[in-house]
Order: structure tokens, then sequence, then C-alpha cells
């Protein structure tokens, strides 16, 4: 028979008896998941921003505007040039020799628009001021004045 008092109540060892201590809680790392979902939302934008820019891109280029230009004054014989783009290509023109008031529409679409207007007055110089206005925008204008003087609209 033993001589080993008995176990005392409840859920503990008997004296002299060491309990083991429970299992450290295993951690479960955040930052992989913070870093995975930072990953998804930066490429969410990126397509966001692309979508968005090429949505852009694409409705410029299909859109078409009327260019208008105008060549106005008092100069005779003088000499008009101008150039539009279309669809990516350069369209020029020149008119020798115009009466003013001289006006020229033109309906252009494609990515690159709009072109340049020069004008030159003749021998017996005077003043020739031209114009350029796209869609309803504020015109582009120059002056030229005296002989063979040269007056040029563009960037617009």
């Amino acid at each position: 028979m033993s001589d080993a008092p008995p176990p005392p109540p409840g859920d503990l060892p008997p004296p002299g008896w060491a309990a083991s201590p429970p299992p450290p809680e295993k951690k479960r790392r955040v930052w992989p998941w913070v870093l995975l979902g930072l990953l998804f939302l930066f490429a969410g934008g990126c397509v966001a921003v692309i979508a968005t820019v090429a949505t852009v891109v694409d409705d410029e280029s299909n859109r078409t505007v009327t260019v208008k230009y105008v060549v106005t004054g008092d100069a005779k014989g003088v000499t008009i040039a101008y150039t539009t783009w279309r669809d990516g290509n350069a369209s020029s023109n020149t008119v020798s020799d115009a009466r003013l008031p001289w006006r020229k529409e033109v309906e252009t679409s494609g990515f690159a628009k709009g072109g340049s207007l020069t004008v030159t007055t003749g021998a017996s110089g005077s003043s020739a001021t031209c114009s350029v206005t796209v869609d309803s925008g504020e015109p582009q204008t120059a002056t030229a004045t005296g002989r063979f003087a040269t007056a040029t609209c563009d960037d617009f």
C-alpha cells in the first residue's frame, strides 16, 4: 500500500508535482496581409489611372473641332499660307494675291489638331491681321505692317 496522501480536490496536481506550463500561443503575423492589401490597392489604382487616361486620349483623338482662319486689313495682294493637322497628317495650302477680308473654315479631328496661319503683305505695304479661332475659343491674332511684312498665328 502506498503512504501517499490522497490528491487534493480540484484540478491541481498533488503537492510535489510540477505542472507543465501551457504551450505559448502562436502569434499570427499581420504585416504580410497588410502588405498584400496595399499591393492590391496600388495595382487597382494603377489600373484605374491607366483606364482613365486611355479614355481621355481616345475621346480627344475622336473629337472634331472647327478651325476658323481669318485675314483682315487694307493690304493688297497678300500671300496667305495655312497648315491644318488632320488625323495625324499636315495639310498645307497657299493663296497668292488674296483679297481681304479672307476666310477659311476647316473641320479637323485626330489627336494632333491645330496648325498655323501666315500672312505676308506685298510690295504695296499696308497692314494685315491674321486670326485663328478653334471652336468657340479665344482667337490667336498677329498683325503685319509694312512692305513684305509677315504675321503668323500658330500654337493653337
